[in-house]
């Protein structure tokens, strides 16, 4: 078996290990409850920018309850940014199954000739399939013993993941009178001339990729400050960077929240709470750490 080059440390080893990379330790207790509430691995997160390169050591004036100041800064935005994306989730779930009224077809999931890709389409039967024989609730149940199992797709929607209802999209037909063509009537935006315009369905599709992204980092407690993102959602012209950064991060997640509020109201709402958080933290955060640039009002 493979012998793990670097051993266990106890609480107050890491907290050694801290003052001799430089970092100021005001109170020793709260040091060691943070070390055990939060941990060493997770708190040392946000506090990568604050290390120089040429020596290994933290910055002069590094201080830990700035780390640990950070770090609830970011549990509180986490909180913050899951709440909305729940909006988002649960409107998208109803637009879609009013989208699919055009249909006329109360089963319409079990349509193979609504969706684009056939091998796709029945692997995601397969997953939707796995996802209504796990549930319990009452809908399901109700649908199984007076409608001989046939699940109605306002039924299957509420079981769905937020996963499979993307992989469902992602594959619904495009053109005229068509589910999809009904779904982003909900999501238009206005061009450069003013004009309102739907987005394209690859454009949509990245959109609720992002939100996904998002939702899942909030959902296991990961961190999202001084965090670089894989996912590149597409923006509005107006909206993007120039020169593009070489990394995602929030800023492009939040607008792909724009994109997709549920309503006006609802997004200023978020964005006042959001401002009121970084009001909050002005002393320890830094908005260009999420990747935010200088005019980031603006475009929310």
């Amino acid at each position: 078996m493979y012998t793990y080059p670097k051993n266990f440390l106890s609480v107050a080893q890491l907290i050694q290990k801290l003052e001799d990379a430089g970092m100021i330790i005001d109170s020793q207790d709260a040091a060691e409850m943070a070390l055990t509430t939060i941990g060493y691995y997770r708190l040392k997160g946000y506090s990568f920018h604050l290390i120089d390169p040429a020596t290994g050591k933290y910055i002069a004036g590094t201080n830990f309850s700035d780390v640990l100041k950070l770090y609830h800064f970011d549990s509180e935005l986490s909180n913050l940014l899951f709440s909305y994306l729940s909006k988002i989730e649960v409107a998208l779930r109803s637009r879609l199954v009013n989208a699919f009224q055009i249909t006329q077809d109360a089963i319409v999931l079990n349509d193979p000739s609504v969706f684009r890709d056939k091998k796709l389409y029945w692997k995601n039967q397969s997953t939707i399939a796995s996802e209504i024989s796990r549930s319990n609730d009452v809908f399901i149940e109700h649908n199984f013993n007076n409608h001989d199992g046939a699940i109605p797709i306002w039924a299957s929607v509420e079981i769905m993941s937020f996963g499979t209802i993307s992989k469902t999209i992602k594959n619904m037909k495009t053109g005229n009178n068509s589910a999809f063509s009904e779904l982003i009537k909900n999501y238009k935006f206005k061009n450069s001339n003013g004009h309102d315009v739907n987005p394209s369905k690859d454009m949509f599709t990245s959109w609720i990729q992002a939100v996904s992204v998002m939702r899942n980092i909030c959902a296991h407690n990961s961190r999202i400050y001084n965090r670089a993102i894989s996912t590149r959602p597409q923006l509005i012209s107006s909206d993007v960077i120039n020169p593009q950064p070489r990394y995602n991060g929030l800023y492009q997640i939040m607008l792909s929240m724009k994109y997709l509020r549920p309503t006006e109201d609802s997004w200023t709402a978020f964005i006042n709470d959001f401002k009121q958080l970084l009001n909050k933290y002005t002393d320890v955060c830094d908005i260009r750490r999420l990747n935010f640039p200088s005019d980031w009002e603006s475009h929310f």
